[in-house]
């Protein structure tokens, strides 16, 4: 007899690293995944405020902040489908008199949403590597209450640091061209439920990017620091671990070998181009790692700069520990 599969709802964003999940060449064993594609800004809200998908990506920030509250519908596991150096995104306007990260106090500094995590890793860096703290910058949000992950969370500004709402007529593209806003740390303009800023600022002349050489700049915070930014986890809704524990470990292998089935494409392409010398040393060493590793393990130093940050900016009132957001069962991964 052959056992009937347990059938899930799974909610991911583009990402190269989970793709063969959500075309069917990999599969999770004894579960079948029914995907559904979504942005993340508005994968996140859906989920903190309907929980409407029984796996998907999650924002580390938020699902670390419901925590610390009270346990939520989720549990995690030790996945990590985002990470970038989001600092590198921040953009000024031309004519703000900013030439260095220390330069953005006391500036109007835009943010799609304040507790999202790829803003608190940038707080966290014009902290620790410029002297930059988060109350001395006057923050502008794009998106409303009713559309927020902090909405979705009850999150409330943090004491001392002033967050003003930018009015649904206007957003954060606008406001930066026309001077109102001095640089904004995050600019989304992908179609989604919950970001409305549209305009292309990349040929923009009023507007220009903080760190002219984004890839230098990765390069020079990595080597110093080691931490390369997680952005988002995987959850699981917590009621079918509880039913079904086993799915965690057979959800976080399929999610592996969805990763690995990317990568081995990528050695395939680049083998001929290693052996023939065409590529230099330090790509060699680079396909010799995995930055993008999945694992508690792996990544504890990273998971935990961000428990860090998110406590020392106000949005936590304590730091949550790893096991209250992770499976018991991927701990040791």
């Amino acid at each position: 007899m052959t056992r009937q599969r347990l059938e899930l709802s799974l909610a991911l964003s583009n990402n190269p690293n989970t793709r063969p999940l959500i075309d069917g060449h990999v599969e999770a064993e004894g579960v079948r995944l029914v995907p559904t594609a979504v942005h993340p800004s508005e994968m996140f809200w859906r989920q903190l405020k309907f929980a409407e998908f029984d796996v998907s990506e999650m924002s580390m920030s938020s699902l670390l902040i419901a925590t610390s509250k009270a346990p939520t519908p989720w549990v995690a596991l030790p996945v990590f489908t985002t990470r970038e150096f989001f600092h590198t995104r921040m953009l000024v306007h031309t004519a703000a008199g900013i030439e260095t990260p220390a330069d953005l106090r006391g500036k109007r500094v835009g943010v799609p949403e304040f507790q999202q995590t790829a803003a608190i890793w940038g707080r966290g860096v014009l902290q620790h590597e410029f002297g930059v703290k988060t109350p001395e910058i006057e923050w502008f949000m794009e998106r409303p209450a009713d559309k927020s992950h902090g909405g979705a969370t009850g999150t409330a500004a943090p004491a001392g640091v002033t967050i003003h709402q930018i009015p649904p007529s206007t957003n954060i593209g606008e406001m930066l061209t026309t001077g109102e806003l001095d640089a904004t740390l995050l600019y989304l303009t992908s179609p989604n439920l919950v970001d409305r800023s549209r305009i292309d600022l990349s040929k923009d002349a009023r507007v220009r990017p903080m760190f002219p050489d984004r890839e230098a700049e990765g390069r020079r915070y990595y080597a110093k620091t080691g931490i390369y930014p997680i952005n988002h986890t995987v959850v699981v809704r917590r009621s079918l671990l509880e039913q079904h524990p086993w799915i965690a470990l057979n959800l976080y292998s399929a999610f592996a070998e969805a990763k690995n089935e990317v990568a081995r494409q990528g050695e395939l392409y680049l083998r001929n181009y290693v052996t023939t010398g065409l590529i230099g040393d330090d790509v060699k060493r680079a396909l010799a790692n995995d930055p993008m590793a999945y694992g508690v393990r792996a990544a504890r130093n990273v998971l935990d700069t961000i428990g860090q940050y998110v406590h020392e900016q106000g949005l936590t009132v304590r730091r949550v520990g790893l096991e209250e957001i992770f499976a018991p069962s991927t701990m040791d991964l």
